[in-house]
């Protein structure tokens, strides 16, 4: 499980860290922190990173880099490609069904 402290770090990777919709990140952890199913706690996360934006900017990168480390963190391959056109296309369709979100991860794994 990510903590708000580890999510900033992905963001910094790309940008300040600056969070601007803090609500929304902490309603996705807690959330996420209920689940067992770390694709539904990723799929927490994805939506308020990119939906709320969360950072001030960077988010489409945080969130894939978010995706990218759940997949680490329990061990599971993932195709890096699959991932960037899925951000594309939660982006352009304004996603913001949690359920949703978690078949897209669900299928970036190989």
């Amino acid at each position: 499980m990510l903590s708000k402290k580890d999510i900033v770090m992905i963001n910094k990777e790309f940008h300040t860290g600056h969070i601007t919709n803090e609500g929304s990140l902490d309603f996705a952890l807690e959330h996420a922190r209920k689940t067992k199913d770390w694709v539904k706690a990723a799929a927490y996360l994805v939506r308020a990173i990119l939906i709320d934006h969360a950072f001030e900017d960077g988010n489409k990168r945080t969130a894939a880099g978010v995706i990218v480390a759940y997949f680490d963190i329990n061990g599971e391959p993932y195709n890096d490609y699959v991932i960037g056109k899925m951000i594309l296309k939660l982006m352009k369709s304004n996603v913001t069904d949690v359920r949703k979100i978690a078949r897209m991860i669900q299928n970036a794994a190989e």
